[in-house]
């Protein structure tokens, strides 16, 4: 397969900008934030608190989401989430100017950042499953393993520069002016948006009733054992590898690095799922899907521990971009297993299935590990991660052999053949 496919189509190519100025603006925001509340608190429990802040609305929501997404117009829609986003970063903006900060009490300033990040866990429970959706009404279904990749590739490329542009621009410009600047991406982002057009909505069961609607859609789940798997096994790995919610602490307490070291620390993996998610351009990874995923996330969880035991700089930052380049390989499959394995219609209410089981454990896991390090302190509850992924992903290879064998090579061929005929 030409693996350049996918960028001969001019609105992919949009696609694919809206969707690096979005994740561009949400991980330096995050992390802006997650540097504000630390900064303000030194309590390791509160870096926990702002993931426990986004995955409440985003998993409670998700299914529902994912009902109205299958049941809406997909652009119109996302152009509601990243409308939502907007004034979410400029509520963010105003909380961060130095006259609120001297006059509003630390507690008021908190909490009010704790409920902007609540909104935003209402505003990512419908971004998620839209932008799934999207991508298959702007490719043919010849080229989705292609459009997965270049999707998955610029949003770890915008995870690459959103986090390190977030510790320079703190030390920089301090935290109001960064926020300044999501807010600017964020409007990037709807600006590019309006170039793709209206698309239309392929689900034949309009106005279904909802229960009825999510069941389908969780029936088809919980039934498809390659999809399944995939979300099983990443859900727990980033549940239990979530280091990277503590590495304000690794930065500020133990590695001794500042804001600058902070944005390279929290780089590093995104370094090395874009290096991997390239090279997958070149060598697609959807022959022996099943191996490839298990092997990967046994990688990141030996390089969580590596991590968590590190007290030199280079060795952390060597460790991240390892477990970053597994995470690669795990996104990839996981991405390619669903939008081959997903019928039109379903699109929505299996990508919010994916956000709860993948998107957001990376907020549980923010919350396991600040109260695991709250409890046994920060090193110990990374290497614990660490090895609790590993103890998964080997039960996973002995008990499912069905999925250690998976090989997405003939769905690949099928939908090839279907295109030609």
């Amino acid at each position: 397969m030409d693996p350049y496919a996918a960028l001969r189509f001019r609105e992919f190519n949009i696609f694919l900008l809206v969707r690096f100025a979005m994740v561009f603006a949400w991980s330096m925001q995050f992390i802006v934030i997650e540097w504000q509340v630390y900064s303000m608190t030194k309590d390791p429990l509160s870096l926990g608190i702002i993931g426990l802040m986004e995955v409440i609305p985003a998993v409670s929501m998700a299914l529902f989401a994912g009902h109205v997404v299958d049941q809406k117009e997909k652009r119109n829609l996302l152009v509601k989430c990243i409308l939502g986003f907007s004034i979410i970063s400029f509520g963010l903006f105003i909380l961060s100017l130095p006259s609120i900060e001297n006059e509003w009490p630390t507690q008021t300033i908190l909490y009010s950042i704790y409920f902007l990040v609540f909104l935003g866990g209402i505003v990512r429970a419908f971004l998620g499953p839209t932008i799934f959706s999207l991508i298959a009404l702007i490719v043919p279904k010849r080229i989705y393993p292609s459009a997965a990749t270049w999707s998955s590739t610029t949003w770890q490329f915008a995870a690459v520069l959103g986090p390190a542009l977030a510790g320079f621009s703190i030390s920089w410009i301090g935290v109001h002016w960064s926020m300044c600047l999501i807010f600017g991406f964020s409007v990037l982002a709807l600006i590019f948006l309006f170039q793709i057009s209206v698309k239309p909505i392929l689900n034949p069961k309009i106005g279904e009733p909802v229960f009825q609607s999510l069941r389908e859609g969780l029936r088809f789940v919980f039934s498809t054992k390659a999809v399944l798997g995939a979300l099983t096994l990443d859900m727990i790995a980033v549940l239990f590898g979530g280091a990277v919610a503590l590495l304000p602490i690794f930065a500020q307490d133990i590695l001794h690095v500042g804001a600058e070291g902070f944005g390279i620390l929290r780089a590093a993996p995104a370094v090395g799922a874009a290096i991997t998610m390239l090279g997958s351009t070149r060598f697609p990874l959807h022959k022996n899907a099943g191996k490839k995923l298990l092997l990967a996330v046994f990688g990141f969880g030996v390089c969580m521990i590596v991590f968590g035991f590190s007290t030199y700089f280079w060795l952390s930052v060597m460790a991240l971009f390892f477990s970053g380049a597994f995470d690669g390989v795990s996104m990839i499959v996981r991405q390619t297993i669903l939008q081959l394995k997903t019928p039109d219609d379903m699109r929505g209410r299996v990508a919010s299935v994916n956000s709860m089981f993948v998107g957001s454990s990376n907020e549980l896991g923010a919350f396991e590990s600040g109260l695991t390090a709250k409890l046994m302190g920060t090193v110990t509850a990374v290497v614990f991660g660490g090895a609790m992924t590993l103890l998964t992903v080997s039960i996973a290879a002995f008990v499912s052999p069905t999925f250690r064998k998976l090989d997405l090579q003939k769905d690949v061929d099928e939908h090839e053949t279907d295109e030609h005929n």
